[in-house]
């Protein structure tokens, strides 16, 4: 026990809560073996691989909180893997991120625009740098409807009346007169046929400002926006692929400032919007996760040898010696005895006087033996493989399985060895300069597959099963003998089916009978005089190839459909008209502010034109406190109510004070645009801010302060409901600049509920004192 390391039963614990997955508990027991030895590399690098499996674990179920919706569990499983593993770069990343989903889903509940992270002087500086180019953003979406022969910059100026926005024109636009007859148009229509036909263009200054120029490369290129998008690639995996998509987009868009990073794996651009979102839409159709394909080989490989040797093979040859005696005589020195015997010759040597005393004694004959075989040999060789690849749309995949085989190659000289005597012709040993080469030997796959998008897979498929079936002595060295099937073959298969690419059948049949002739084909005696050999040999080779998809093409309606991308030297987005819904109701036309009537071929649809501006410490005038707005639809039941919040205030010369324009009684309230009236010798409108009722509204504003008028609108975001109730919908900052009473009065408001239906309101009147 004294022997056994510290905090050993610590260890144990932790390996057995690491077997059932706690790992917070695992780590801790860990931690304190740590402790008790502190010295110990084992438990070390336990506790230092399982702090890193813990906070990685913890990051995981952190992403899956976050996918179902749930961030504050998810915000708390990322700071557990941060305080498990400090130097964690993904739990410090999911943790910032995790945050600004956080408080983006806190402004959106509060009604307020989300604000970017600021995590410097840099990051803050960026968040009030503007997206993109000011976008166009009239008060009024009325459809445009005029026909008129005039000058073009008066065309120009009478379209922008309509839909409360300026123009403004280059010093060098030459003027010229031009008929136009657009009947129901939008602003957009209306803007890109007055260029079309003025040979000019237009662009956005502010969003209600905008500035017209001759349609000159020069003056495009001096006055066109430009914006710079740097935009990620999700599914490139060679630079190859990013330089492929790079040729593509400067062949079609003809762009010059188009750069690849292949350490990022993104684009970097720098061109006009139009030609931005042209890029942004073809890389969406292209940056596609490639499909995959799983293919799955199986290969049979099966041989049988059947030896079968039955019989009694006789000898076929006698040979006949002739072995003719001789005398021999001994004698001995003790006695005088002699003796004489007959001994073969082994030099078959006879006197020929002898000759005549030959009988069968002087022959010897060797008789031939016979040999008894009874031989049975069966042997089975089966082989099978299933190997499974799973291989990239267009990208080329190869598998091997089995062993490498060494092969001599080289020069062979055939030398001649000294034997045991010293003397040549001996062993012959060749001298041999051999070098050897390893070739692989089994199973050996190359495929390239082509998924389509009927669910067929095109397949060029190379396929080799190689085995040794043996060896041959080459030059004194043994070389294996390989077997070999090939297969080349190009296939088109639907998904998971079937096909057998090569089926190779080998039997072969070899009888062999040895014994004496005639004996040999005697029934049952044959058998003792002859014997049979029967070799049998079967051998089957089969390849079977399924494929099976294992991702599609994920392909998009919007990835199939085609867009509007104007002309060859003018790249841009064409937008359709349906976008553009209209947010207020179209009022005939009324004399202008002088008191003239409007001039022949005139504008035939405008917004209801301002009253003239009061004369210095004047009131303006204004409806009745009670009456419906004009233009406003009669007999809705009850109707809400625009009312200021509060009627009447006091504010002091060169100070501000808020007024709030309040909806009572709203159903479904979705956009209201709204004129006001005031004094401009009294007060100044200075700003208008977005009330808490149309919460997260778009808001237009345009004052004149020089009239007297605001114009001013709140319209929810797309596809979106109305709002129903009570509550501010804008704030009015108003300025004391003279002394004296000016009221603020609602001349005209068009609001709309979410079927883009017009809503009754019965608006009232503010009255606001200056004091010096």
């Amino acid at each position: 026990m004294t022997g056994c390391p510290h905090g050993g039963s610590e260890f144990n614990d932790g390996k057995k809560a690491e077997a059932v997955e706690d790992y917070d508990t695992a780590l801790m027991h860990y931690q304190q073996a740590l402790k008790a030895d502190p010295t110990n590399a084992e438990y070390k690098l336990k506790f230092t691989l399982l702090r890193f499996q813990t906070a990685q674990h913890h990051v995981e179920e952190g992403q899956k909180l976050v996918a179902s919706g749930d961030l504050q569990m998810a915000m708390a499983e990322f700071q557990r893997a941060a305080m498990v593993d400090p130097a964690s770069a993904i739990a410090k990343q999911e943790i910032q991120s995790t945050m600004d989903a956080i408080a983006a889903r806190q402004a959106t509940s509060q009604g307020r625009p989300a604000a970017p992270p600021a995590t410097g002087v840099a990051a803050e500086a960026e968040s009030k740098v503007m997206a993109g180019p000011p976008q166009l953003m009239p008060l009024n979406r009325n459809p445009i409807s005029i026909n008129a022969t005039n000058d073009v910059k008066m065309l120009y100026e009478a379209v922008a009346r309509q839909a409360g926005i300026t123009v403004l024109f280059d010093p060098d636009y030459a003027t010229r007169r031009v008929t136009i007859d657009l009947p129901n148009t939008t602003l957009e229509q209306a803007l890109d046929v007055l260029s079309l036909e003025g040979k000019a263009f237009w662009k956005p200054v502010t969003n209600n400002v905008i500035f017209v120029a001759p349609d000159q490369a020069q003056k495009r290129r001096d006055y066109e926006e430009m914006m710079v998008k740097t935009i990620y690639l999700s599914n490139t995996i060679l630079p190859q692929d990013i330089t492929e998509l790079i040729n593509v987009l400067r062949q079609l868009l003809d762009l010059r400032r188009l750069q690849q990073v292949n350490a990022q794996n993104a684009i970097v651009i720098r061109d006009t919007p139009d030609k931005v979102m042209l890029v942004e839409k073809i890389i969406d159709d292209l940056d596609k996760a490639k499909p995959e394909v799983e293919i799955q080989f199986a290969v049979l490989q099966a041989s049988r040898d059947r030896l079968h040797d039955l019989g009694i093979s006789p000898g076929t040859t006698a040979a006949l010696a002739f072995a003719p005696n001789s005398s021999t005589t001994s004698s001995s020195s003790s006695t005088s005895t002699t003796s004489t015997s007959a001994t073969p010759s082994s030099t078959a040597s006879l006197p020929l006087n002898q000759l005549k005393s030959l009988s069968t004694a002087d022959y010897n004959i060797t008789l031939p033996g016979a040999t008894a075989t009874a031989l049975l040999t069966d042997s089975q060789t089966r082989i099978i493989d299933q190997p499974n690849l799973r291989v990239v749309d267009g990208q080329p995949a190869k598998l091997r399985i089995g062993s490498k085989v060494p092969i001599a190659t080289g020069s062979f000289q055939a030398g001649v060895g000294v034997g045991a005597t010293g003397t040549a012709g001996g062993v012959i040993n060749p001298l041999v300069n051999t070098q050897f080469q390893y070739q692989d030997v089994g199973v050996s796959v190359d495929v390239t597959p082509r998924i389509h998008l009927n669910n067929e897979v095109s397949m060029k498929l190379t396929v080799e099963v190689s085995s040794v079936s043996g060896t041959s002595s080459i030059g004194g060295i043994n070389q294996p003998v390989i077997s070999t099937n090939h297969i080349e073959h190009d296939v088109r298969l639907q998904d998971g089916e079937v096909n057998i690419l090569g089926g190779l059948v080998h039997t072969s049949t070899t009888r062999s009978t040895t014994g004496w002739p005639g004996f040999s084909q005697i029934p049952l005696l044959r058998y003792f005089f002859s014997e049979e050999k029967e070799d049998n040999a079967d051998s089957e080779i089969l390849i079977v190839v399924i494929p099976h998809i294992v991702r599609k093409l994920n392909l998009t309606a919007d990835n199939l459909r085609s867009i509007a991308s104007g002309t060859d030297t003018n790249p841009a987005i064409r937008l359709d008209s349906e976008v553009l819904s209209p947010a207020i109701v179209p009022t005939p036309a009324a004399p202008a502010p002088n008191g003239n009537a409007p001039a022949p071929g005139a504008v035939a649809a405008s917004l209801a034109p301002a009253a003239p501006a009061p004369a210095p410490g004047a009131n303006a005038p204004g409806p009745p406190g009670g009456r419906p707005a004009p233009g406003a639809p009669q007999g809705q039941g009850s109707m809400a109510q625009l009312k200021f919040d509060p009627p009447s205030g006091t504010v002091k010369v060169g100070q501000t004070t808020v007024i709030g324009l309040v909806v009572q009684d709203a159903q479904d309230l979705y956009s209201i645009p709204v004129l006001l009236q005031y004094n401009p010798a009294v007060v100044s409108v200075e700003d208008v801010r977005q009330g808490g009722f149309l919460a997260g509204s778009a808001i237009v504003q345009r004052v004149d302060k020089d009239r007297g008028q605001a114009i001013i609108s709140a319209t929810r975001m797309p596809n979106v409901p109305g709002i129903s109730g009570s509550g501010t919908v804008f704030g009015i900052v108003v300025r004391g600049v003279a002394p004296g009473p000016s009221q603020i009065s609602v001349l005209q408001v068009n609001a709309r509920n979410s079927q883009q239906q017009p809503l009754a309101l019965i608006t009232s009147e503010a009255t606001v004192n200056v004091t010096p």
